[in-house]
């Protein structure tokens, strides 16, 4: 028969297991401290170049008609699946010469971590708490350095294509990222595009908890920038 001090101890150690497996699941399932709109960080424009502020129109990311998106493969429950994950809260500024496209700079974007939504509260909190880390690196950032293939003139609702290489910063990590860039003027005071890159978890260190029915983590991400930006005046 089992002793009093036995009985004692297994029934402690039911509670620890159960408060254990109650925090971890509420590690996953938790949702961070709401996020709020962000603002832009000014675009610095070289004013040292010939004619570098003449004729300048200043953009702004519209949020709600914004979007950043993530998609990853899976395996989930022995099929394969796609991961797509998006928020709006993403702030940035455009400063441009319609007159002459090359003198174009675009400023830090940035991205709320906290915001990023899949189609699972449990995958969320797993991203948020345990693979972005996002209560203490709430922001991705991205800082272009160049942009490449865009000149000429802008002609309203015609498209342009090029590509803008600069930081990407994820957590703790930076690496040189180049997006291919999709932009059209709808009017004097609107532009909208789509701007793409593929990026590498294990160059961001982001490595994917162990979680059941889930396996085969993709390594390869698809980042996507739907975006619309207004101008200030």
């Amino acid at each position: 028969m089992l002793n009093k001090r036995t009985v004692i101890v297994g029934i402690v150690s039911l509670i620890v297991l159960a408060a254990v497996g109650l925090e971890a699941f509420n590690l996953l399932t938790t949702n961070n401290t709401a996020p709020s709109a962000l603002t832009a960080i000014p675009v610095v424009v070289n004013t040292a170049a010939p004619g570098a502020a003449s004729g300048l129109t200043t953009f702004q990311i519209v949020p709600d008609q914004s979007k950043v998106s993530f998609t990853i493969s899976e395996d989930l429950n022995g099929s394969p699946n796609t991961v797509v994950g998006t928020t709006t809260l993403v702030a940035g500024q455009v400063a441009l010469n319609p007159r002459d496209l090359s003198q174009t700079t675009v400023g830090a974007i940035q991205v709320d971590a906290r915001g990023l939504a899949t189609d699972s509260n449990r995958r969320n909190g797993a991203i948020r708490n345990f693979i972005l880390n996002s209560d203490q690196y709430e922001y991705i950032t991205f800082t272009p350095k160049t942009i490449t293939g865009l000149t000429g003139a802008g002609q309203a609702s015609q498209p342009y294509t090029f590509q803008m290489t600069g930081d990407l910063k994820i957590r703790d990590v930076t690496k040189s990222v180049t997006f291919d860039v999709t932009a059209q003027g709808s009017s004097l005071t609107q532009i909208s595009g789509t701007a793409k890159a593929n990026v590498n978890r294990s160059d961001y260190n982001l490595t994917i908890p162990s979680v059941p029915n889930v396996a085969n983590v993709g390594e390869q991400v698809a980042l996507q920038i739907d975006f619309v930006a207004a101008s200030a005046g």
